[in-house]
């Protein structure tokens, strides 16, 4: 039986409060709820060249080739149990929600299966989620890209059993009204001159300024410019104007078109200044596109 030695982002993921399901729903419908949720899970850990090391009940070990895959798996898990098991099963109940716990490290490989301290870690920061929630540490959070790395931020300092220090835990935050309260959090000077911008998409019309907050773009119900394309991404960008200028940051899996005067922008998790006028398509490259918002800035 081989053995190696392999550095991998460990997850484990389960449904928060599963044993309710079966005394509410009884145990054929709760059963296929929670093989539903964890066949969704699934997908997205496969999405993200991950592997699924084992299930056990309601859970899911899996494992990544990096850091930054576990955190865009793990995002999509939960974006997806929220927004998409509703609509695969219309027994679930709305507080259905899954928690995750993450580790970036050294771990040993053998006969399929995975241990080492980087597994006890990964299973501690687990026990410490709570539903909607996804826990890693600082050696995860070190190894994501900056722009991952925004993503998150920092709990608490604990100690974990086998450790002789405590440790730094981190949140991944993956719903984007959550990120914009870090991002934003700091107070802002008001711009001098009143700069709105104007967005199209067929016939819905909106106008975004300096209170508008964060305005999203995509085709989930929790937009707020639905764009019905099956390119897009739920929450596939957010626009916002911070200082008197206006940023769109894609926050999807396709990406996001920008065509301007200038010319094409492509983003992929970036951030782009948003002047003049010009078209945005969401996961589809502007000249196949059928679905665009248009915008325009004036002052």
């Amino acid at each position: 039986m081989s053995r190696r030695n392999a550095t991998l982002a460990i997850v484990f993921a389960d449904i928060s409060g599963s044993t309710r399901l079966y005394e509410t729903l009884g145990d054929a419908i709760a059963r296929e709820l929670v093989s539903q949720c964890l066949e969704l899970m699934t997908k997205h850990i496969h999405k993200h060249k991950g592997v699924v090391i084992k299930t056990i009940g309601d859970e899911i070990m899996c494992t990544y080739p990096s850091a930054g895959d576990a955190v865009e798996s793990t995002m999509e898990m939960q974006e997806a149990v929220t927004e998409d098991l509703p609509y695969i099963n219309h027994n679930t109940p709305t507080d259905l929600a899954i928690r995750v716990g993450l580790h970036y490290g050294s771990a040993i490989l053998e006969g399929g299966d995975v241990f080492g301290d980087a597994v006890n870690v990964a299973a501690r920061m687990a026990s410490l989620a709570k539903g909607q929630q996804i826990i890693t540490t600082k050696e995860t959070v070190d190894a994501l890209s900056p722009l991952q790395e925004s993503s998150t931020r920092h709990l608490d300092r604990i100690p974990v059993k086998g450790k002789a220090e405590e440790i730094d835990i981190y949140e991944v935050i993956w719903q984007p009204e959550d990120v914009t309260r870090i991002a934003t959090g700091l107070l802002q000077p008001k711009a001098k001159n009143v700069v709105t911008m104007s967005l199209a998409y067929g016939s819905t019309r909106m106008t975004v300024d300096a209170s508008s907050g964060v305005v999203v773009l995509g085709r989930g119900k929790k937009a707020d410019m639905i764009v019905n394309d099956s390119m897009a991404s739920r929450e596939h960008a957010r626009l916002e104007c911070r200082r008197g200028k206006f940023y769109l940051t894609d926050q999807s899996t396709n990406g996001t078109y920008v065509l301007t005067e200038q010319g094409l922008s492509y983003l992929r998790r970036e951030e782009l200044e948003l002047t003049g006028m010009g078209r945005i398509t969401l996961g589809r490259e502007v000249e196949e596109a059928t679905e665009f918002v248009t915008f325009e800035q004036s002052s």
